[in-house]
């Protein structure tokens, strides 16, 4: 088993851990803002509870997104920053891919759609299925999209998991099973050996963030006009 550290601030919980044989270490913590000052320090308090050097890694894992912008540049830049300096490979993963792997370990489905509050009044969607089954409406497995909470397809049979409820709960597809999940540290361990054995492994350099929206802000007339949108909904 590889030996491995990852972490995700693509939310508002910041997610560290490390794999040493089949034992994991992980902690969470406050994200946003605070996780630009706190992930490093977590960090090294891992490595030394799992008794590893940096440089004795194989690779280190982040959450490249989508998600929140300044999260998605912590994480690219600490994992870069890391890798640079101990001459290790990165490893990106997608985090909704994250958020469908800890909704498997928790509620058992194979077959989710993941959703991520992406603010602005969207959410970011993508489906994956552990069993192989294709999606039935042809999303392609794990293309990330950006879409309002009422435009989410959830096929019958699939689980809705993700962090998405307590703001859109109501506007989201209803009738099916849903799962609260965020993208872990642990979920992206877990993930992690299948990636690399797949070859998704990358130089530091190319730590890169997933960005699915390129607008991070609206104005007061766009904030207005969606309001309204919203009320003349049927």
């Amino acid at each position: 088993m590889p030996k491995l550290l990852a972490f995700d601030t693509s939310t508002d919980q910041l997610s560290v851990g490390v794999r040493h044989g089949d034992a994991v270490w992980a902690r969470q913590a406050p994200g946003g803002a605070q996780a630009s000052s706190t992930l490093i320090p977590l960090v090294q308090e891992l490595l030394a509870e799992a008794g590893l050097a940096l440089r004795e890694l194989d690779a280190i894992c982040f959450g490249r997104g989508p998600g929140s912008f300044t999260g998605l540049r912590t994480a690219c830049s600490v994992a870069q920053g890391l890798a640079y300096g101990a001459d290790l490979p990165v490893l990106p993963v997608d985090t909704l891919h994250a958020v469908a792997e800890e909704a498997r370990l928790l509620g058992g489905a194979t077959r989710i759609v993941a959703v991520l509050d992406a603010r602005m009044d969207e959410v970011y969607t993508a489906a994956f299925a552990f069993d192989g089954t294709p999606h039935p409406l042809g999303d392609a497995a794990g293309e990330a999209r950006l879409t309002a909470p009422e435009d989410v397809v959830v096929p019958p049979g699939w689980t809705l998991a993700g962090n998405a409820f307590a703001a859109y709960g109501e506007r989201l597809p209803a009738g099916g099973p849903r799962q609260e999940a965020l993208p872990t540290a642990a979920a992206l361990l877990r993930l992690a050996p299948g990636l690399l054995a797949a070859g998704m492994a990358v130089p530091a350099g190319r730590a890169w963030p997933l960005y699915v929206r390129d607008k991070v802000a609206q104005t007061t007339a766009e904030r207005a006009a969606a309001k309204e949108a919203q009320a003349v909904r049927p």
